[in-house]
């Protein structure tokens, strides 16, 4: 499923991109933008990964994805993942292929979780119903029903994938700006020509791509292109190392359930896993408060219970530290990833919410192929049209 865009290249493209945003996406949106051989400047008013990357598990999930166009890219990502792994290497992005198992509270729920799988595996994922769940997760609760095994499931250290990602677009001749907020110029045609910056000056562009996270509805409506990308908030809770505890990412059946809804109100669903310095992760929560900070202790104490029901040993075991962070939203819960019919020059790649760390390969080699002007080689193009911009826009051509 993965394609190598020199390959769909009669020559090398010069023309000059500027990427706004250095987190995971925009870092791999100029990973794929410089290997076809544009020219690419990365703008953040942060450093790389400081933003909402810094907040994430590292998920690189299949198994929580309906099928669609969000599960279409998510293969596409799983695919270029082992390949960034190959080239830059594993422990450099502290890349896992674990797998994820996905369990059940009651046979209903086992049930409705096995359905769902099904439709999964015919869209390509490979899913392996589970009954015997203690075989994989020995330290699970007794009475554990049953589950899914999901193979292709892996975990990445977000920041240190989102650093390398950049390097390597480094030393194919990125340049990488931080501590500059970006605006647009534009031409007499209404096309976009550079982005200026709170430094002074405007960098040339023939492209800027909005890769800006949870900030990306703030930076398209500075490129004169708004989307509806709104903040969700979500807690992570981290205790101390410990041996090996925890063998895959687990995750009960209705987080699937709580990433899909649209409620603002507080959701938590429980996710466990372990990370290579012994220190395991618990999530998740989503829930709407614009961007507010605040600590809130009975987030942390409900998500801790749910994971104490899930394995039991994590009652004896001490938190060192919760922190949080926000989600980038769209209310339909896909990405926006595509050229921007309003303003010729603007790309957009954000609204992954959170998905974005696992999204993020594929989001920049598609991005990378709308650049070039050209189909995506690699799968069916119409697979992608659900994730353009143009789904936002009214029959007056303005952002709902």
């Amino acid at each position: 499923m993965a394609c190598d865009i020199a390959q769909c290249e009669e020559g090398l493209v010069t023309q000059k991109v500027v990427v706004v945003g250095a987190g995971v996406v925009g870092a791999a949106c100029a990973f794929h933008a410089a290997s076809a051989g544009m020219d690419v400047t990365v703008v953040d008013r942060g450093p790389v990964g400081g933003g909402t990357t810094s907040r994430g598990e590292g998920n690189v999930l299949l198994s929580d994805k309906e099928p669609g166009p969000e599960l279409d890219l998510a293969r596409l990502s799983r695919a270029l993942w082992d390949e960034a792994a190959g080239e830059l290497g594993p422990d450099t992005l502290e890349f896992e292929p674990k797998g994820g198992l996905v369990v059940a509270s009651t046979a209903e729920g086992l049930a409705a979780l096995r359905a769902f799988a099904a439709r999964q595996e015919a869209a390509g994922v490979r899913a392996e119903p589970v009954d015997r769940v203690h075989d994989l997760e020995p330290h699970l609760a007794p009475g554990v029903p049953g589950g899914v095994r999901y193979p292709q499931d892996a975990q990445v250290q977000p920041v240190l994938a989102a650093a390398a990602l950049l390097r390597a677009a480094v030393r194919h001749g990125a340049r990488f700006r931080n501590g500059e907020v970006a605006a647009a110029v534009t031409g007499r045609d209404g096309r976009i020509t550079g982005v200026r910056t709170s430094a002074g000056g405007v960098l040339p562009a023939d492209a800027v791509v909005n890769a800006a996270g949870t900030w990306g509805g703030e930076v398209g409506r500075r490129l004169g292109a708004p989307v509806e990308v709104l903040p969700r908030r979500g807690f992570v809770l981290v205790t101390e190392p410990l041996p090996p505890m925890v063998r895959h990412k687990v995750y009960s059946a209705d987080y699937v359930a709580n990433v899909a809804s649209s409620d603002a109100g507080l959701e938590t669903s429980c996710v466990v896993e372990g990370t290579r310095g012994g220190t395991i992760l618990i999530g998740a929560s989503r829930e709407r408060v614009g961007f507010d900070t605040t600590m809130n202790p009975a987030v942390v104490a409900r998500l801790a219970a749910q994971a104490c029901r899930l394995f039991p040993f994590l009652r004896d075991v001490h938190l060192i530290r919760a922190y949080r962070g926000f989600r980038p939203y769209c209310p339909d819960h896909l990405p926006v990833v595509g050229p921007d019919p309003r303003v010729p020059g603007v790309f957009h790649a954000c609204g992954h919410e959170g998905a974005g760390i696992g999204l993020a390969p594929g989001t920049g080699a598609l991005v990378t192929a709308h650049l070039l002007g050209r189909p995506w080689c690699g799968a069916d193009p119409a697979a992608h049209t659900g994730l353009l911009p143009d789904r936002f826009l009214t029959s007056k051509g303005a952002s709902e």
